[in-house]
């Protein structure tokens, strides 16, 4: 089953197209990595599944409906959660509330702090739940927002970068969490990790100019001659 799926996505820019006719198909359960390089429109196509970029033309489905017009905060109650390039976490509140508050999206009660301490510990956040936000390391309030959005049980994971900041054996860790969730969660992992990437993902797709230059298998990615060109900096 397709989860979430564009067709002719396109996003101008005075003119510029950031992004150009994107069709691209997720289905329920995989692991799909978003690379390509600096300029290529991988923020911006995600920006525009999650809702906070309008489309100049296309259309985006999530299970089925169309929801090109329907505003971020809609998109999430339907089940999508992601994270951002840069952190957008409460640096004043505690680690635990900053997550309760994504919990409270879909729980109330006992039920919260539960959910909270089984999130932070999946990430590996666990001894710091007592923590203020702010006073954590940049690679550490990544990890946070990992956890803003798999309190929320979502249904596609979105992941922006989300190794960026992170020490050697945090990444060895994010890489065990991303296989744990493939079970249960969607994820699109937009990444320059190319370890991670390889690692992870089911499929990859390749994003230059705004267009998809090449989708498949890591092994296949990592062999095509354009890729190379474009993006790995082998050919």
């Amino acid at each position: 089953m397709t989860l979430l799926s564009t067709r002719g996505l396109t996003k101008q820019y005075a003119g510029l197209h950031a992004v150009e006719d994107v069709d691209f198909d997720l289905p329920q359960g995989q692991v799909r990595a978003l690379i390509g390089p600096n300029g290529a429109g991988k923020t911006t196509f995600v920006g525009m599944l999650c809702g906070r970029i309008a489309p100049t033309r296309g259309t985006v489905i999530f299970d089925g409906k169309d929801i090109s017009t329907l505003p971020a905060h809609k998109r999430i109650a339907l089940g999508m959660a992601y994270t951002f390039q840069i952190t957008s976490v409460f640096a004043n509140l505690g680690v635990a509330e900053n997550v309760a508050l994504a919990a409270r999206r879909r729980l109330q009660g006992a039920a919260v702090q539960d959910a909270v301490a089984d999130a932070l510990a999946q990430v590996g956040l666990g001894d710091r739940i007592d923590q203020t936000a702010g006073d954590l390391s940049y690679g550490h309030q990544r990890l946070l927002e990992i956890a803003m959005g798999l309190v929320q049980k979502p249904r596609l994971l979105i992941l922006d970068e989300p190794t960026q900041g992170l020490a050697e054996s945090e990444v060895a860790a994010f890489k065990t969490l991303i296989r744990a969730l493939s079970d249960t969660t969607t994820i699109l992992l937009i990444e320059h990790n190319m370890s991670v990437v390889m690692e992870t993902a089911d499929v990859i797709t390749v994003l230059n100019f705004g267009r998809v230059l090449a989708e498949g298998a890591p092994s296949d990615i990592h062999a095509d001659a354009a890729v190379q060109a474009a993006y790995l900096g082998t050919g």
